[in-house]
C-alpha cells in the first residue's frame, strides 16, 4: 500500500518482531530491483545522540527517491528511543524524533511506505499521537502476569502457537508448560520449535515432555509442589521444597505460594462439585463457562479475573484431584496450613520442619481421618 504509514510496538519483543518483520515482507516492493526499494533502518541508539542520528537517516531514507522511481518501503527496525527514559527524554533525541514527526506530516509521497518497530513509546507525545491518527497502528503487550487470570490468557497462546507446528498438549503439560515459561513470546515458540524437533512424529507433548526439555523456573517449581501435594506425594514435594529453601527462597514464600493457593483451589472446587455434581470437567473451555453461568450468589466467592469473570485455571486443574477428597477433610486442610504459617510467622520453630510436618499432614491421611470422623 504505497504511501502509507504502520507501526508495530508494544512491550512483547518477540511478538513485535515477528509481526513487524511479517508486515514488512508483505508491504515490500516485489522484484528484480528489491534491494534497491528496501530501506531498513536500525533503531537500536545507545545515547541521545546516536537516536538524532537514527532519525536523521530514517528522514534521508524517506526523502530518497526509489529506484528508477519505483515504489519502496522504509523500515525504522526496533526503534529504543520514544519511551520516557534517559535517552528517549533527552532533548537531543526528542528533536529527532520531532525532526521525523514533521517530514512525516509533511507528506513522502505516494510512492513510499513507512514502518516503525519499537518495543515501548511515550503515548504522551505527540509522535504517538499522530500516530494514532494517521498510521495503521497494532499493539503486542505481553500478557500482565500480576494479574489474575493470566495463566489462562498464556494458554490460548501457547495452544495457538503449537497448533501452527501441529502440536497438542496433554492438560497438565500445558499448564506446566505455561508456569515455566511465562509470558515471553519468544521464550514460548523457542521452546515450542525444542518440543516439535524432540517428538518427531509424535504430536502430542506429555507431561514428561516438559519436564525433559523445559528449563525448570520458579513458577514452575511451584507449579510442581502444587501437583505433588494433589497426588498426596510427600517425598517430592519436600524435596522440590528442600531444593528452593537452599537456594534461599523462604519458607514463608512457598507456604504462601504453592501450599495455601493448591489447598484453597481443592476446597473450593469439592465444595462446587458437592453443589453441582454435573459441572463438567472434560476440557478448561467448557468448565469455565459453567461457572461463569452460576448464580451470582453461589460464584461470589470464587477468584475473578480483573474483567470480572470467574478465574477456573486453578480450579479446573484442582477438579481432577477433587475426587479423592472430602469437604470435610479439605476444612481441615485449610485450618493445618492457617496453623502452619502462623507457626512460620511468629515462633522461632525450624522452619524446614514445619514444612515437613505440614506437607505430612497434608498427604498422609490425618484430614482424610478428620473427614471421615466429621462425617
Amino acid at each position: 500500500m504505497p504511501g502509507s504509514v504502520h507501526a508495530v510496538i508494544g512491550s512483547d519483543d518477540g511478538r513485535v518482531s515477528e509481526e513487524a518483520l511479517a508486515l514488512f515482507n508483505e508491504l515490500k516492493p516485489q522484484g528484480d530491483a528489491e534491494e534497491f526499494t528496501n530501506d531498513l533502518v536500525e533503531g537500536t541508539a545507545a545515547n541521545a545522540e546516536e537516536a538524532y542520528q537514527v532519525c536523521a537517516r530514517a528522514i534521508e531514507a524517506l526523502q530518497t527517491i526509489g529506484f528508477f522511481g519505483s515504489d519502496k518501503i522504509v523500515w525504522l527496525k526496533g526503534a529504543n528511543f520514544l519511551a520516557d527514559d534517559r535517552t528517549g527524554g533527552s532533548e537531543r533525541a526528542k528533536q529527532g524524533v520531532e525532526d521525523l514527526l514533521d517530514v512525516l506530516k509533511g507528506g513522502t509521497g505516494e510512492e513510499v511506505t513507512f514502518l516503525i518497530s519499537a518495543s515501548a513509546i511515550d503515548k504522551r507525545r505527540g509522535f504517538y499521537k499522530w500516530l494514532q491518527k494517521n498510521a495503521e497502528v497494532a499493539i503486542f503487550d505481553k500478557i500482565d502476569v500480576s494479574k489474575d487470570g493470566w495463566e489462562g490468557e498464556v494458554g490460548r497462546l501457547v495452544t495457538t502457537r503449537a497448533r501452527e507446528l501441529e502440536l497438542a498438549f496433554e492438560d497438565e503439560a500445558l499448564e506446566l508448560f505455561v508456569q515455566m515459561v511465562g509470558e515471553e513470546t519468544r521464550q514460548i515458540g523457542n521452546e515450542l520449535e525444542k518440543l516439535n524437533l524432540y517428538l518427531g512424529d509424535r504430536r502430542m507433548v506429555e507431561l514428561a515432555d516438559v519436564r525433559e526439555l523445559v528449563p525448570l523456573s520458579r513458577k514452575g517449581v511451584i507449579w510442581e509442589i502444587s501437583r505433588a501435594l494433589e497426588s498426596r506425594d510427600a517425598a517430592r514435594a519436600i524435596t522440590l521444597m528442600d531444593a528452593q529453601l537452599e537456594r534461599g527462597e523462604s519458607a514463608i514464600g512457598l507456604i504462601r505460594a504453592a501450599i495455601i493457593p493448591t489447598v484453597r483451589n481443592l476446597f473450593t472446587i469439592r465444595v462446587l462439585l458437592d453443589a453441582h455434581p454435573d459441572l463438567p470437567l472434560r476440557n478448561a473451555q467448557s468448565f469455565t463457562a459453567a461457572l461463569n453461568r452460576l448464580p451470582d450468589g453461589e460464584k461470589a466467592w470464587l477468584p475473578r479475573t480483573k474483567s470480572g469473570s470467574v478465574n477456573a485455571w486453578g480450579l479446573f486443574f484442582a477438579a481432577r484431584r477433587a475426587g479423592q477428597v472430602t469437604t470435610a477433610e479439605m476444612r481441615h486442610s485449610l485450618e493445618v496450613v492457617l496453623e502452619a504459617d502462623k507457626c512460620l510467622v511468629t515462633t522461632q520453630l525450624d522452619a524446614r520442619m514445619v514444612l515437613h510436618r505440614l506437607v505430612a499432614e497434608l498427604t498422609m491421611g490425618r484430614g482424610r481421618g478428620q473427614g471421615r470422623k466429621s462425617a
